[in-house]
């Protein structure tokens, strides 16, 4: 059966916010994206609702939490991100429900982006690997609070906090979906998106024993490789897109 061609995502915008659960979660397959976006002089917020301090096992939360919120730091630079900010929402045991839609509503109020992304919201990676239940929230939620953001009656509080209701999101982009509509190409952006992985070195040494540089560079090439044949040809970043 063959695959439909995957669309270029649209670029008529000027401001995006990246919503994930986790330090490493954009770089995991999105970073060469947003080298893209803000090499055409995009400007791109990152918002994290944990620090993920659950994620090493040989480390205690509150030991793991400043490093791999300094890690995350020095990533989203590589990429051209200046400004990443974290709800402190608890690693591995995030909530869906009103209390982070509001807080992703409030960074949306605040930031007023076009464009929002996030990770793969749905139960599985492609039906092979079950998802975690912090991207499933924090995916979900992120889509919901598109609507929120914009709806002065929903979450009336901030608004009295000086937060403006925000309509002027266009698009939602899922990143790690099984089933993309858009993509980007990764061609210019690829190498600095090995090294926004690699900034994750702490988390890389304790996930696996190859290289960390090996890992990086093979688990990005895989991923930007595999759409190319619904990309013409190029490696790219994919995307489920939902229009607002």
């Amino acid at each position: 059966m063959t695959q439909q061609r995957l669309e270029p995502l649209p670029t008529d915008w000027s401001r995006a916010l990246a919503v994930v659960a986790h330090p490493d979660d954009l770089e995991y397959g999105a970073a060469a994206a947003v080298a893209e976006w803000t090499d055409g002089g995009r400007e791109v917020v990152y918002l994290l609702a944990t620090r993920g301090e659950a994620g090493i096992d040989s480390l205690p939360p509150a030991e793991c939490a400043p490093l791999r919120e300094r890690e995350q730091r020095a990533s989203a630079a590589v990429v051209g991100v200046r400004t990443v900010e974290f709800l402190d929402h608890r690693d591995g045991v995030i909530e869906y429900g009103t209390a982070l839609r509001r807080d992703i509503a409030a960074a949306i109020r605040r930031h007023r982006p076009e464009l929002v992304v996030t990770l793969n919201h749905r139960d599985t990676w492609g039906g092979v690997a079950w998802n975690t239940p912090d991207h499933r929230a924090v995916g979900r939620a992120t889509l919901d609070a598109v609507a929120d953001a914009g709806n002065r009656w929903i979450f009336p509080e901030l608004t009295e906090q000086g937060l403006q209701p925000w309509g002027g999101v266009r698009w939602s982009a899922v990143a790690g979906s099984d089933r993309p509509t858009h993509a980007v190409d990764a061609t210019a952006g690829f190498e600095r998106s090995v090294q926004s992985l690699l900034e994750h070195r702490t988390y890389i040494e304790a996930l696996t024993e190859q290289a960390p540089e090996k890992y990086c560079r093979s688990f990005l090439e895989g991923m930007v490789g595999a759409a190319a044949d619904r990309f013409g040809g190029r490696p790219a970043v994919t995307f489920e897109v939902f229009s607002h």
